[in-house]
């Protein structure tokens, strides 16, 4: 520990001797970690592959590496407009004083980046830190040790280890991190760890944005067409083997239709997953063994499992999806964030029964629903609560880098992505410009009302009410 408490304050006297970055080295700095990914893509995909046993290259460039650079990109293009101070009005009693808000680095941001997306994960709140002018501390997860470590060897290529600096190593160590003194600190991963980090960085008060997870509906409305929903349900379940913070956790749909959107699932899953090569695995055996155990869990107590593809003989998959149906309600997979490839089908009534469904819970990441009618769209809108909402796909709301990307409740708090991460890694300095009137010192500021208190002060204070 006194160690990374040297570390930290190594980097936080770097960081007061240039506490307010030029908009130039803020940009030069974001410039950086988007070279550092366009000349290390081919590596860092054969990094993912060793970690997770099966990643198709394409699936990790679009998932970790194209978010990078849509951040870089739409950082570079308004960083200049977020930077600039914000006019604020003033009440007509304050005559001709101004007020603004300045946005102001705040010092040493501390990042634990999760395994499942270990590149997406680590730069993206990095880019944000940047921008707001602060220095970056990242602690990636030990589970995508390959990825991790060889990450790290690039940041410590690509950077200074006062601007940019990374630790590895098991729990031990991420403990010890979440327990720095850090300005901001961004936990990405599981509730129960999110409790642990949010535990040791309230010793040093130090404010946090917890990215968890959850257990995320897509609603399937009766006004949906099943095809078009259950392909992207498959994609969003099966996409980096169902290891995504915001995959279609179970679905609700009305009973008498299960039998057609079991179909359609096995048509779609069969379409785009039926290459073993293209269905990532487990992280690791923990995982796996996860899996097995949700899965048994819900079949020993009568659920019935219905593969999602029809070559289970091909060999090269660890896991085979499948869809769950009839799951009892006291079964793990309908208590606990599923995280893989196993998809429970709940059955409802209608809207109404499907809302009640959801907020008898805890608040999801993501919610999606697919339909057609307006009405019920926004019945669904308006009366549940989740960190985001994506209608008739998966996954889109946490791509668009004008929508703040995060969760409520048990699914976190806190949130980044383009503007919204600027102004989390901020501080919003309030400043106030006292004038009197017409550029007099009369009425000026707090002087009218200074004791001694007079029949006149009253009667101005009267006036303004």
């Amino acid at each position: 520990m006194n160690r990374l408490t040297l570390q930290l304050d190594e980097i936080k006297a770097a960081y007061a001797a240039e506490a307010n970055p030029t908009l130039e080295v803020r940009l030069e700095r974001i410039g950086r970690i988007e070279k550092m990914i366009e000349a290390n893509e081919e590596k860092l995909c054969k990094a993912l592959i060793a970690d997770f046993g099966v990643r198709h290259p394409i699936e990790t460039r679009l998932a970790e590496f194209q978010m990078v650079y849509q951040a870089c990109k739409y950082t570079r293009k308004h960083l200049k407009e977020w930077m600039k101070p914000a006019q604020m009005e003033t009440p007509s009693s304050l005559g001709a004083s101004q007020a603004w808000i300045e946005s102001q680095s705040i010092g040493v941001v501390g990042i634990m980046s999760p395994w499942n997306y270990p590149i997406q994960l680590a730069l993206v709140p990095a880019i944000a830190a940047f921008a707001a002018g602060n220095r970056v501390w990242l602690k990636p997860s030990e589970r995508s040790s390959r990825t991790s470590g060889f990450l790290a060897s690039l940041i410590q290529e690509y950077f200074h280890p006062s601007e940019f600096s990374v630790t590895t190593g098991g729990p031990d160590i991420s403990e010890q991190f979440a327990a720095l003194a850090f300005a901001h600190l961004l936990f990405t991963g599981s509730e129960a760890i999110g409790k642990k980090v949010m535990r040791a960085a309230a010793e040093n008060l130090t404010p946090v944005t917890l990215e968890l997870g959850g257990k995320s509906p897509a609603l399937i409305d009766p006004s949906a067409k099943l095809k078009d929903a259950a392909s992207a349900i498959i994609y969003g379940k099966l996409l980096n083997g169902g290891q995504t913070c915001i995959a279609p956790d179970y679905v609700l749909i009305e009973g008498g239709r299960q039998s057609e959107l079991i179909e359609e699932l096995q048509t779609a899953a069969q379409t785009q997953f039926s290459n073993p090569e293209e269905l990532t695995g487990p992280i690791d055996e923990a995982q796996l063994q996860y899996w097995q155990h949700l899965l048994s869990d819900a079949l020993d107590r009568g659920a019935k499992a219905v593969p999602l593809l029809n070559n289970p003989g091909a060999g090269a998959r660890r896991f085979e999806p499948v869809a769950l149906l009839n799951v009892p309600a006291e079964a793990r997979v309908l208590h606990e964030e599923v995280f893989g490839p196993i998809l429970p089908i709940v059955s409802i009534s209608n809207t109404a029964s499907a809302i009640e469904y959801i907020n008898c819970r805890p608040n999801p990441l993501a919610l999606y629903w697919f339909g057609k009618d307006k009405k019920q769209l926004q019945k669904v809108l308006q009366e549940t609560c989740s960190g985001g909402v994506t209608i008739n796909d998966v996954f889109l709301h946490a791509t668009v880098e004008t929508l703040p990307f995060g969760g409520i409740g048990a699914s976190g708090f806190g949130s980044y992505h383009g503007k919204a991460g600027f102004d989390t890694f901020s501080h919003q300095k309030s400043i106030l410009d006292v004038h009197g009137f017409w550029g007099t010192n009369l009425l000026k500021g707090t002087k009218p009302v200074r004791p001694p208190y007079s029949k006149k002060v009253e009667r101005l204070v009267k006036r303004l009410k």
